[in-house]
């Protein structure tokens, strides 16, 4: 891939970059965008978050490489390289409270002329994604859209601080029940809710209180 020379900056309006030029140029940009600058990133934060407008730093940096055209001449291929890293609040599914999820993302975009041309390339393509450019491209935009596919299916911390009322057997529940009624209603906690059998959780607030039923089995 063909890279400029280029020093890293802030784009002059990172919503219409001429991206073609961007790549031709092999031209970098880095910046910070706050979740309260993405408006569908911020519907996934928690009112209660500590803090629902985290930042996110950048970088971008536009490339070329020779390909073969459909004319079957040879012509510089426009690529664009987009690092995206920070944190932001999500629900856990299995606590219901907030927790704090990095992200991470590195990913390569070849640049096409229009959507017809992005639909001749398959899906599967796992290193390489396809995005139409423009003169006026919104690379804000394109940051929110990784960020969102960059979600987990279902966000969860990797250990609860406390477990959910939802995810407890009753007091008085009787052996088997209360693990039963647990599942079903984890089930509902959210879409994509992960089944999990035997609940572990219900087990474990049990054994914290340390109920008589739980002793005598």
């Amino acid at each position: 891939m063909t890279r400029h020379p280029g020093k890293p900056a802030g784009l002059s309006d990172p919503h219409e970059l001429d991206l073609f030029e961007f790549a031709r140029s092999g031209r970098q940009a880095a910046g910070v965008v706050r979740v309260s600058q993405l408006p569908r990133m911020l519907n996934e934060v928690p009112v209660e978050a500590p803090d629902r407008d985290t930042a996110f730093t950048w970088q971008a940096e536009g490339a070329t490489q020779p390909e073969l055209q459909d004319d079957g001449t040879e012509g510089p291929q426009p690529y664009l390289r987009m690092a995206i890293h920070g944190a932001a609040w999500l629900e856990c599914q299995r606590c219901m409270t907030p927790y704090s999820q990095a992200f991470n993302v590195d990913a390569t975009y070849r640049i096409v002329n229009t959507e017809a041309e992005a639909e001749e390339f398959p899906l599967d393509e796992d290193e390489v994604e396809v995005i139409v450019g423009s003169r006026q491209f919104d690379l804000i935009d394109l940051i929110e859209e990784e960020l969102l596919l960059s979600l987990p299916l279902v966000p969860k911390h990797e250990v609860c601080p406390e477990v959910h009322e939802s995810l407890v057997s009753g007091a008085a529940g009787n052996e088997g029940e209360g693990d039963e009624a647990a599942l079903d209603e984890a089930g509902g906690a959210g879409e994509g809710a992960e089944p999990e059998r035997p609940n572990p959780f219900a087990a474990l607030e049990s054994l914290k209180r340390g109920e008589p039923d739980d002793k005598k089995h």
